[in-house]
């Protein structure tokens, strides 16, 4: 049987793959997607939708637990852990046939199998015992990444467990151990510590969140022991103990190590790419840390081969993935002008409660970088609809070139800061100053209004503090 031949051949299909795929469908390209799994890949499947979901559920009956602080009255408040699960997958089946349907109205070709490049310009998909060929002009890389597994902390899926099982589990955990305080294990965290569980969080380095501003760690670390979270830092796993229905957990802290017991323990300790079983070596696609590496067009070393997302590296963001898949593509069709994906410019969003959202430098990191710097904040105690909202507890922090006024990051935490962020990211988009932003009209009653406020304070011109 001859190779059927398209224009572009994409392996996988998350958030990268299948808006690459659209998007050279649009550019009147011929495109195939090659799936493994489920459409959606992992981040609609096993990550960003279903944990969103359940930390939904866990957001209302923390509110339900508040409820006479509204007036209101709510009796015998309790959970169903299986209804909630049930919810969750419901969402990510829901999106799954979603994207079939984009699929096929973008009349883009499927085909279900495990991919792989054995030349240039070549794709054979295996099905079983069957083997189907493809041809294509360029071949877009987009199989993502999977769990990081430490030697002796590897998952069980009993005792210890991935995003998977933490995502379908069989019981409630009753005193639970996360290694790894990154946005998956803090939001793992925040799910079962809300539901009652014994949560503590062990961080290897020296704070949680190690990528947010510190002033946004030391706040989360200090809302989380509110909730009775227990929080470790500068520490290491260096083994686990299992025998039935327990994990005994060496953890090493400052030199000394101590034993802690508990019943489920999660390891979020990073992820790695999906390298393996592709063909790259053999086709001189260089491989560095598990990851393929790119030029800033998402370009490997071989020509009409890409690779995007998860699979090329941080960070490792489902909407990163996204816009690479439609540079990518725009790349291939020869539109231009095609601008890079500036690492700067990408935010990162944790749904823990409370919600923390950044973008741009921390402080620390333009002081390292060498600008005089400007830095306002603005804490949600003094916004009105924060007030309203009963919700308090947060703080907006702004970064700016004491210089130009050039906006070079924001950090949030607190209600609904993950849609917050994105007026920052537009203000960077679009080069704004602290000129633009001052002059904006923000409405009031907002939670906005403290972004407004916190460009104000930069500058020593804050009104509310």
């Amino acid at each position: 049987m001859a190779a059927k031949s398209f224009d572009v051949v994409v392996i996988g299909s998350g958030p990268g793959g299948y808006v690459a795929a659209i998007r050279s469908a649009q550019l009147g390209l011929s495109v195939a997607i090659v799936e493994r799994e489920n459409l959606g890949g992992i981040c609609l499947n096993w990550g960003c939708i279903p944990t969103k979901a359940m930390l939904r559920s866990a957001e209302v009956l923390h509110l339900m637990h508040r409820a006479k602080e509204f007036g209101l009255k709510a009796d015998n408040i309790d959970y169903d852990l299986d209804a909630v699960v049930k919810r969750s997958r419901k969402v990510a089946g829901q999106l799954s046939s979603g994207i079939g349907h984009l699929i096929k109205k973008n009349k883009i070709s499927l085909f279900k199998g495990e991919g792989m490049i054995p030349a240039k310009g070549q794709v054979s998909i295996k099905t079983g015992k069957q083997i189907e060929e493809l041809t294509a002009k360029s071949i877009i890389l987009a199989t993502g990444a999977r769990a990081r597994e430490l030697p002796g902390l590897e998952a069980d899926d009993e005792l210890v467990w991935t995003y998977r099982s933490a995502l379908t589990p069989k019981r409630m955990p009753k005193k639970l151990l996360v290694i790894g305080s990154g946005a998956i294990g803090i939001e793992f965290a925040s799910f079962y510590n809300t539901l009652g569980a014994d949560t503590t969080v062990v961080e290897v380095l020296d704070r949680i969140l190690p990528i947010e501003d510190a002033e946004i760690s030391a706040f989360a670390k200090k809302a989380f022991e509110k909730q009775g979270m227990k929080i470790i830092e500068n520490a290491t796993v260096k083994k686990l103990d299992r025998e039935k229905g327990l994990a005994t957990a060496h953890i090493e802290i400052c030199g000394k190590v101590e034993q802690q017991t508990f019943d489920t323990v999660i390891s979020a300790v990073g992820i790695v790419g999906n390298t393996e079983n592709l063909g790259l070596e053999a086709l001189g696609v260089r491989i560095d840390r598990n990851h393929v590496v790119t030029d800033e067009y998402c370009r490997t070393d071989i020509a009409g081969i890409y690779a995007i997302g998860d699979i090329a590296g941080a960070p490792w963001l489902a909407h990163k993935a996204s816009h690479e898949g439609v540079m990518v593509a725009e790349l291939i069709a020869n539109k231009t002008p095609v601008h890079p994906i500036k690492p700067n410019s990408i935010a990162g969003c944790t749904y823990c409660y409370p919600q923390i959202a950044s973008v741009g430098l921390t402080e620390a990191n333009a002081l390292q970088e060498g600008y005089n710097i400007k830095v306002g904040k603005f804490p949600f105690i003094g916004n009105g609809k924060a007030i309203a909202l009963g919700e308090p507890e947060g703080m907006i922090k702004t970064v700016f070139n004491e210089k130009t006024g050039e906006l070079l990051g924001a950090h949030m935490i607190g209600a609904e800061v993950t849609e917050l962020i994105h007026g920052y990211i537009i203000g960077q988009a679009l080069e704004t100053t602290e000129e633009d932003l001052m002059h904006a009209v923000f409405p009031h009653p907002t939670l906005s209004e403290m972004m407004h406020e916190s460009v104000l304070d930069a500058y020593d011109r804050v009104i509310h503090m």
